[in-house]
């Protein structure tokens, strides 16, 4: 009796597939797959837009201005120097682009961002930001989900878990992929030891959205399926692993209703031709073409309640922001590829109203080294570099920290990317030390014993 009646969780759950017969009930179920009951402090976010820039964009070259470099060019570097990716040093090198200082708040952006530069207002440049790893794979663990090493959650896992989703019918955590999959590939996107519902679900902006979104076979065949499905999964249902498998309900359930919502999400055709010729839909380059159509996707997504999204790069014609040689070239296809996009992203957020309740982050796993790597090229540097956030209670038109003369190493208000990370949820109302998650005998969260809020850029 006591099995059969444990396995009528199970069935309980795939009711959704059938009949979806109360929103009320779908409304506790909803509550139930989030972690609070109650946001911690007032939220200023309800989603993430995350703009992963993959490789590492050059700090000095973007964001943060050193007239030194300009005064060096071509002479020894003259600070001690840390061991690099390649150990391949030059001299110093000088940014071959211009700053000008943009809007009302004269903050300083290169001429790789002139789109962007010109919502200067809006950001809020951190020039500070440090990482404990200088290679692609480490970093980007680290960046992700605050621990350099593979397995554990994302950050969007996390605001996942945390807060639960707005949409009842889409992830609560959807990552845009370009054409590149970070190094460190999908355990960036993991769930980690949180349930599987809360794993970043991969959508393409062209062909098909989601593999296998879209239904092909007739209906009551698939009402066989998930008929058989429900009686196998309601069997183990009251196993040990019974988390296990009612996350993979879950997941069943919202399979089938995204083969509904996913292909409206992603028919961009009733977008206006003035919103697609400003996020560049018709733009000469091809990856300018791709990164506005994702763009637009995660606005989409942003109005359908997702909570947490994140954007990656396409390819061009330098693969990623990781310009080990031929700097120039490489860092101005990237810009070219995410600038009018970034922006035309702001500006229809901010005209929609939806600005203000999203927070968009732009950052990498590491910066840029102020000297050359042989004679054209940047490596790694994670000693000081630069991300900016918009929207979502964040002080517009604001430089936060330093670095020193040169832009190597942050020498005023040095943050992690856990006080990153625990900025984040603080915008969204969590406060990162009480989200936590138990697992292997001890709380987890995603800041781990780390982090501070980066104070100067909430409103």
């Amino acid at each position: 009796m006591l099995r059969t009646l444990g396995g009528g969780f199970g069935m309980m759950a795939f009711a959704g597939l059938f009949g979806r017969i109360a929103r009320a009930d779908d409304a506790q179920r909803l509550l139930d797959a989030r972690a609070l009951g109650a946001t911690h402090v007032r939220p200023r976010a309800r989603s993430v837009i995350f703009l992963y820039m993959d490789g590492g964009p050059s700090q000095v070259d973007t964001f943060d201005p050193k007239p030194r470099l300009d005064e060096l060019h071509g002479k020894p570097f003259p600070m001690a120097t840390a061991p690099t990716q390649f150990n391949n040093k030059g001299t110093t090198l000088a940014s071959p682009w211009k700053f000008k200082r943009y809007g009302e708040s004269g903050l300083p952006i290169s001429d790789l961002f002139p789109n962007v530069a010109k919502l200067a207002d809006e950001l809020c440049v951190v020039r500070s930001m440090t990482s404990s790893f200088s290679e692609h794979t480490n970093a980007n663990y680290f960046l992700h989900t605050g621990l350099g090493i593979p397995g554990r959650p994302s950050m969007g896992a996390w605001s996942s878990y945390g807060l639960g989703n707005e949409n009842d019918d889409l992830p609560g955590f959807v990552v845009l992929e370009g054409g590149l999959v970070p190094p460190g590939g999908l355990d960036c996107f993991s769930a980690g030891f949180l349930p599987a519902r809360h794993q970043g679900t991969i959508m393409r902006p062209t062909g098909e959205a989601i593999a296998d979104a879209t239904l092909r076979e007739p209906a009551d065949a698939q009402m066989r399926k998930r008929q058989l499905v429900a009686r196998l999964d309601s069997a183990f249902a009251h196993d040990a692993q019974s988390e296990a498998i009612e996350s993979a309900i879950a997941n069943h359930e919202l399979a089938y209703r995204m083969q509904a919502a996913v292909p409206e999400l992603a028919s961009l055709d009733g977008e206006t031709d003035e919103t697609k010729a400003l996020y560049g839909f018709d733009a000469p380059d091809a990856a300018t073409r791709i990164y506005a159509r994702e763009c637009c996707l995660a606005r989409r997504l942003v109005e359908r309640g997702v909570r947490f999204i994140e954007v990656t790069c396409p390819r061009t014609n330098a693969d990623r922001w990781d310009q080990h040689s031929d700097l120039r070239s490489g860092h101005e296809g990237n810009a070219r590829a995410v600038d009018q996009p970034i922006s035309a992203l702001l500006i229809d957020l901010k005209r929609r109203g939806l600005l203000e309740s999203t927070l968009v982050v732009f950052a990498a796993e590491f910066g840029r080294t102020p000297f050359a790597q042989g004679s054209d090229g940047r490596d790694h540097n994670p000693f000081g570099f630069s991300i900016w956030m918009a929207g979502g209670g964040v002080r517009g038109g604001t430089a936060i920290g330093a670095t020193d003369e040169f832009g190597y190493r942050a020498v005023e208000k040095p943050y992690q990317i856990h006080d990153l990370h625990a900025t984040m949820l603080h915008l969204m109302g969590v406060d990162h030390r009480r989200l936590t998650f138990r697992s292997g005998g001890r709380d987890h969260r995603l800041t781990d014993v780390h982090g501070v809020l980066i104070e100067d850029a909430i409103a």
